[in-house]
This record gives C-alpha cells, sequence and structure tokens, in this order.
C-alpha cells in the first residue's frame, strides 16, 4: 500500500500520508475545468498534492499553492511536488485552512478541494487516518468560507464530496454567493447507487451542466467514460 504511486509524467510517494492515492482524487483533478486558462491555483488540504501535481500536468499556471496541516503528509507533499517536473510552480505551506485565509491577501482562479468526509461517528486507533477522513479536520463550512475569501471574482471552485451531502454543500455555498456551473455524479458500475458527486462552483449563476459517470462495467473493466477521463494520469490506461 506504501509504495510509490507512478503516474505517466510524476510518481507520488505516499507512505507518510493518511490518505492514500484513490480515484476520488484523480477524478477531481481530471475532471476540475481549465478553461478559463487559470495563472494561479489554491489546493486545499493537499495531502500528497496529488491534485495540484495533475493540475501543473494540464495548465500552463505560474503559481500553484497547496495547504496542508498534517506535518508529516506537508513534508512528503513538498517532496513530491519538488522531484516533480514543475517544481518551480508548486509551493506547499503547513498551515491550517482558516490561518492561511487570515495571512493570505492574494486571490486564485482556481481552487480545488478533496476534503475528508468521513462524517460517521467512528473513528479508527490511527490518528493520522481519522484526521484526513473525518470532516471534523475540515468542516465543510470552512471550506465554503475560504473560498468566499480566496477565489477570485470570475475563478472557478471544484471539490468531489459524498453525494448525499450535495444538496446541503450547495446551500452551504449559495450563503457567499457562489453558484454550482457543473456537476458529474459518479457510480461505480451500472448497478450502484450514485456515491460521489464533482461540483464546480464561480460567483456567476450559470445553466447548470450535470453529467454522470460511471467509472467500471466489471472488476477492473473500465468504462470509456472513465479511460478517456484519466487516461492522460494513469499509467495503464
Amino acid at each position: 500500500m506504501n509504495k510509490p504511486f507512478k503516474f505517466k509524467q510524476f510518481t507520488i510517494e505516499q507512505d507518510r500520508c493518511a490518505m492514500k492515492i484513490g480515484t476520488d482524487g484523480v477524478l477531481l483533478g481530471a475532471w476540475t475545468s481549465i478553461e478559463n486558462n487559470p495563472s494561479s491555483v489554491l489546493d486545499i488540504g493537499a495531502g500528497t498534492g496529488i491534485l495540484s501535481l495533475m493540475l501543473a500536468q494540464r495548465s500552463h499556471a505560474q503559481n500553484i499553492e497547496a495547504i496542508e496541516i498534517d506535518e508529516d503528509a506537508y513534508e512528503q507533499c513538498a517532496e513530491n511536488f519538488e522531484n516533480s517536473p514543475w517544481s518551480d510552480r508548486l509551493f506547499c505551506y503547513h498551515a491550517s485552512l482558516l490561518e492561511f485565509v487570515e495571512e493570505v491577501e492574494d486571490t486564485f482562479d482556481l481552487i480545488i478541494c478533496n476534503p475528508p468526509f468521513y462524517s460517521e461517528d467512528y473513528k479508527t486507533n490511527d490518528k493520522a487516518r481519522d484526521l484526513a477522513r473525518f470532516s471534523d479536520a475540515m468542516p465543510f463550512e470552512h471550506i465554503i468560507y475560504a473560498v468566499a475569501n480566496l477565489l477570485s471574482e470570475n475563478g472557478s471552485f471544484s471539490v468531489i464530496i459524498p453525494f448525499k451531502e450535495e444538496r446541503s454543500f450547495i446551500e452551504l455555498a449559495s450563503k457567499v454567493g457562489l453558484s454550482p456551473t457543473r456537476k458529474l455524479h459518479v457510480k461505480g458500475n451500472t448497478h450502484t447507487e450514485i456515491k460521489r458527486s464533482l461540483i464546480e462552483f464561480m460567483f456567476q449563476k450559470h445553466a447548470v451542466e450535470t453529467s454522470e459517470l460511471i467509472i467500471e462495467t466489471g472488476r477492473h473493466q473500465y468504462t470509456e467514460d472513465y479511460i478517456n477521463l484519466t487516461k492522460d494520469f494513469y499509467l495503464k490506461m
């Protein structure tokens, strides 16, 4: 599990990160729109740094900043950045989200976040993994507050959350003037329920473009949609 994860253009060390590389991060990094040619990107709760690295590969953004509160994850993220082809454009900060909001005066053209979201009431014996997985470490309210303060006027914010949280997250965002512009509903296969929502928000209201993605037709039999979305990254796609 702790082996480095090799992508086509970069490698991620993850032995010191509670949250390992998973489908959620790769989906979000691939789906997030860069049509507005963002010059500055913020990755909230970076973990291994995968989202920042994917956006460095996909975009020409000159300034990609990541924040991570867990010390081990922060150090590993910084190393993953240094060892990538885009080290001159990637910066990692060891800070809490609220500290970062207080200290930063800039705004960002693109903000991206794969938040921890196991809000169920159980905890494991692994403190770091719990911190990464439980939403009490980074409540949705904090994320929305940060985006309201740090997103540029015409910027966009992309997030992946459990489908069951979609309505309440959109309501929270609407309180600070953020409206959904695109949604992607993800199902593991044709027979399962929608598991994840990827949502893009902006300060301008748009008609919401909603689509669905099914990952597999059978065990390790990936759909064409999923392959097309992730093939620039996964080695075996």
